[in-house]
């Protein structure tokens, strides 16, 4: 299997004037120069994917959607190999976007690798160990590395209410670029799981 990896950078939150879309790009911008031809990397935004509360009447697990937008939504993760999901926390939580686009699929899911990019006032950490436990059901393998920025250290925001402009401390690329090799590796080695012989 010599195809370039296929990776989404998934920007999980959908609220007016969020942080998210400004840290997603910058995400995509630097696994793509660091990757290279090893990779293609794409932002998913949920804010355009703009599903509704699930809706599906079977439980994902079974398979079987009925619904254009989780047809369309399955069709979109299926063709990833990985994920980097970028998350603010919301009440030490991820958003309930985010936790709801994954509950609409399982298969599509399964056997790929996840990584981190995770912003708040403490880093945004609790609303990854919640999207480990989450992603752990859907048989999404996490990698240990995570990138975790402070609002108040990694963003220039004078006033709360806006979203101000994302400006990472430098030692956060050195993060970013050990989670995406953990990421890309794993992302590999699942992807043979996946393509019978």
């Amino acid at each position: 299997m010599t195809s370039p990896l296929r990776i989404a950078v998934i920007s999980g939150s959908t609220r007016p004037g969020r942080r998210a879309t400004q840290v997603a790009e910058w995400t995509r911008a630097r696994a793509a120069a660091f990757l290279g031809d090893r990779a293609e990397v794409r932002v998913l935004d949920l804010a355009d994917i703009d599903l509704p509360f699930l809706d599906e009447p079977l439980p994902a697990a079974i398979g079987g959607y009925r619904n254009d937008h989780t047809q369309r939504w399955a069709q979109l993760i299926d063709g990833f190999d990985g994920f980097v999901f970028v998350t603010p926390e919301y009440n030490h939580s991820m958003p309930a976007a985010l936790k709801n686009a994954i509950d609409f699929l399982f298969s599509e899911w399964s056997d790929k690798a996840a990584g981190f990019v995770s912003y708040g006032t403490n880093g945004g950490t609790r609303a990854v160990e919640h999207l480990r436990l989450t992603l752990a059901e859907v048989k999404v393998a996490c990698v240990r590395s995570q990138v975790a920025l402070g609002l108040f250290t990694d963003f220039v925001v004078p006033d709360l209410a806006e979203p101000g402009t994302f400006a990472p401390a430098d030692h956060h690329e050195g993060i970013l670029t050990r989670m995406l090799g953990e990421l890309v590796d794993w992302s590999a080695a699942l992807r043979t799981l996946r393509v019978s012989p």
